[in-house]
């Protein structure tokens, strides 16, 4: 899994953690129904963005919609209600040749393993293979790949001539330009195509900022290992890029407003409040105060002082190999730190190694301190975003 929009569940809450995993679990089907097993891989926190988008903005018994899915290691074995049709589908298309780019990109720099000859070959027929695959994907839902294949292209040429006073958005700007172009389509498939452009603006800015984070957060392994970093390749600053950061978070937000959705709930908690967080944990800000549970008031069950809410009935034991399923995906999942979760083996109930963190960067009403939440002015003014902590 990878991505810059990484929610914490007790921040979503029960309704909008439950969207969120039906799209992370119908982009991660997607993938498997299409192009196999080893597809699942691409797998990522920010390409179920053009899943949520497409169903926020369709109408409720379009072509978006749910399906039962059987039982997976990663639910704790299982079954539950996922995302499917043609939002899934293109978020499996742009995953892919996303990944490619990603691998492409290390093959390049030389990272790791990938510095050998035959696992760089290896490497380049697996992405070139995900190139073919995102275009059929793309072709069946109407969108054109190419246009993300030309920015990952253009990128390597950018790269190799910038220097010192290069602007940092002349290296952002393939990367702004292929997820404008997916952003956008989400208003092609929904059927709504009005909110082609703002989401377009949305769609560049989120793609500045996914690359500026990237570069931020590898800037000191880049340093130790000598690959080619943006900044320091361009010898922009951690200040100028922070400002640039809030400058896009700033405009996604402006952007979303413009657009008409059906539901836009999930899609507004994830751009508006969490890509904040993203930004403050990119430059060392922790965002994440809390346990993994929506605020309770003093004295309630689970809330500190209050009774200890009653266990559910104890279950059966896994096997050891069940059991080892099952944590590997809790593990992969984040629900090991940041969740409740059923123990792997004993099916007790468990709380995330965070549950009981006591940093003190934000409370409870933090999403909506963000950003004047609710005010005249504010980014929640009119929205059913569930901000009402």
């Amino acid at each position: 899994m990878f991505g810059i929009v990484r929610p914490c569940r007790h921040r979503l809450g029960e309704k909008l953690t439950a969207q969120w995993t039906a799209h992370l679990c119908g982009l991660c089907l997607a993938l498997r129904g299409d192009h196999g097993q080893l597809a699942r891989i691409v797998t990522n926190y920010d390409g179920l963005l053009i899943s949520v988008l497409t169903e926020a903005q369709a109408d409720p018994g379009g072509s978006t919609g749910r399906r039962t899915a059987g039982p997976c290691p990663l639910r704790g074995m299982r079954t539950a209600s996922v995302a499917h049709g043609e939002g899934a589908r293109l978020a499996a298309a742009v995953s892919l040749v996303l990944a490619s780019a990603k691998v492409r990109d290390h093959v390049a720099d030389g990272d790791g393993l990938l510095a050998r000859r035959p696992v760089a070959l290896a490497a380049r027929r697996v992405a070139a293979g995900w190139d073919r695959a995102g275009a059929r994907t793309g072709s069946d839902v109407g969108f054109d790949t190419a246009v993300l294949v030309d920015a990952v292209d253009r990128q390597t040429g950018i790269e190799s001539l910038a220097g010192p006073g290069t602007p940092i958005l002349t290296v952002t700007e393939p990367t702004e330009t292929a997820t404008a172009a997916a952003f956008a389509y989400t208003a092609v498939l929904a059927g709504r195509p009005r909110n082609a452009a703002p989401l377009a603006e949305a769609g560049r800015l989120f793609g500045r900022l996914a690359h500026l984070l990237d570069a931020v957060e590898d800037r000191e392994a880049d340093a130790v290992s000598g690959a080619w970093n943006p900044l320091t390749a361009t010898g922009t600053s951690l200040d100028e890029a922070r400002r640039l950061a809030d400058d896009a978070v700033h405009g996604i937000r402006l952007a979303l407003r413009e657009a008409e959705f059906t539901d836009g709930g999930l899609a507004h908690r994830l751009l508006v409040h969490e890509l904040p967080n993203s930004v403050r944990r990119a430059f060392g800000t922790p965002s994440c105060a809390h346990g993994s549970h929506p605020y309770a008031p003093p004295g309630a069950p689970g809330a500190p002082g209050g009774p200890t809410p009653p266990e559910p009935p104890r279950r059966d034991r896994r096997g050891l190999l069940a059991g080892c399923a099952v944590w590997l995906g809790l593990a992969c999942t984040c629900q090991l730190c940041c969740g409740t979760y059923e123990d792997p083996w004993t099916r007790e109930r468990k709380e995330g190694c965070l549950h009981n963190c006591d940093c003190d960067c934000c409370d409870c009403c933090e999403c909506c301190n963000c950003c004047n939440c609710g005010g005249e002015d504010g980014c929640c003014s009119g929205c059913d975003c569930g901000c009402d902590c």
